[in-house]
C-alpha cells in the first residue's frame, strides 16, 4: 500500500475500534436490558480508557492518532513526520482527517448493531443519543467550549510529553490518561476531547434508523469540534516551548 492507502486502513480501523468499544461502554450502562444496566461512572471512564488502548494497538502503524486532536498538534509543532516514514504534507493531513471521522462514523453504527435490541427496547431519547454523543450537564455553550478545550489541553500536552506520539510511552499510558480526563474533568460536558470521536456518531444516530430517538442535538455540535481545536493547539504550542 503507498502512505495515503495506509494512513486510510489504520486510522478508519483505529478510530472505528475507539467508537465501537466506548460508544459501547455507554450503550452497556444507559440502555435499557443490558449486562452492565445502571452501572456506576468509572465503568464508562475506565471503558472508554480500554477502547483507546486497543485503538493505538490497532492504528500503531500510523503514529495511532485516532484523534484530530493530535493530527493537529503535529501539524503545528517542530516534527516533519506524523509516524515513522509518513511525512507531514497537505495530503496525509487529510488522508488522516478523513479517516479519523470515517472510522468513528463506522465504530458508531457496528456499536448500533451489537446493541439493536437494547435500543429498540429503550425509550428514553437522551440516553440513546448520550451512547453516540456528547452533551452538557449545564448547557453554556461558552464555558462548555473552555471545559472542553481544557480536557484536550491536558490529552495533546501529557501525550506529547510521552514522545511526541500517542504511541510514545505505550497504549496503557495513553488509556490510563484518558480514564483520569474522564474521572476529573469530564463532568460537565461528557469529555469528547476528539472532533471525530463525537461528530463521527452524531452523524451515525442522525441516519440509522433508531426507535424512539430525538434529535442530534447539533445545536450543541461545533462545542467538541471547537473546543478540541483550541486545547489542543494550545497544548501544542505550550509543549514546544516547554
Amino acid at each position: 500500500m503507498d502512505i495515503i492507502q495506509t494512513i486510510l486502513v489504520h486510522e478508519i480501523a483505529g478510530t472505528a475500534i475507539l467508537t465501537l468499544l466506548g460508544c459501547g461502554v455507554v450503550a452497556n450502562v444507559l440502555l435499557n436490558k443490558t449486562n452492565g444496566h445502571g452501572s456506576d461512572g468509572i465503568v464508562i471512564f475506565f471503558g472508554w480508557g480500554l477502547a483507546v488502548f486497543a485503538a493505538v494497538y490497532v492504528a500503531y502503524d500510523t503514529g495511532a492518532h485516532i484523534n484530530p486532536a493530535v493530527t493537529l498538534a503535529l501539524l503545528i509543532g517542530p516534527a516533519k513526520e506524523y509516524a515513522d516514514g509518513i511525512p507531514i504534507t497537505f495530503a496525509t493531513t487529510v488522508a488522516y482527517l478523513v479517516a479519523e471521522f470515517i472510522g468513528a462514523f463506522i465504530g458508531a453504527i457496528a456499536c448500533y448493531l451489537a446493541y439493536k435490541k437494547q435500543y429498540d427496547d429503550t425509550e428514553d431519547a437522551g440516553a440513546i443519543l448520550a451512547t453516540f454523543s456528547t452533551g452538557p450537564t449545564v448547557k453554556s455553550h461558552a464555558w462548555n467550549v473552555v471545559t472542553e478545550a481544557i480536557g484536550t489541553f491536558v490529552l495533546i500536552f501529557v501525550i506529547i510529553m510521552f514522545g511526541y506520539t500517542p504511541s510514545g510511552l505505550g497504549p496503557l499510558a495513553v488509556a490510563l490518561l484518558v480514564v483520569s480526563i474522564g474521572a476529573s474533568l469530564g463532568g460537565p460536558t461528557g469529555y469528547a476531547i476528539n472532533p471525530a470521536r463525537d461528530l463521527g456518531p452524531r452523524i451515525a444516530h442522525a441516519v440509522l434508523p433508531i426507535k424512539n430517538k430525538g434529535g442530534s442535538n447539533w445545536g450543541y455540535a461545533l462545542v467538541p469540534i471547537i473546543g478540541p481545536v483550541i486545547g489542543s493547539t494550545l497544548a501544542a504550542l505550550v509543549a514546544y516551548v516547554y
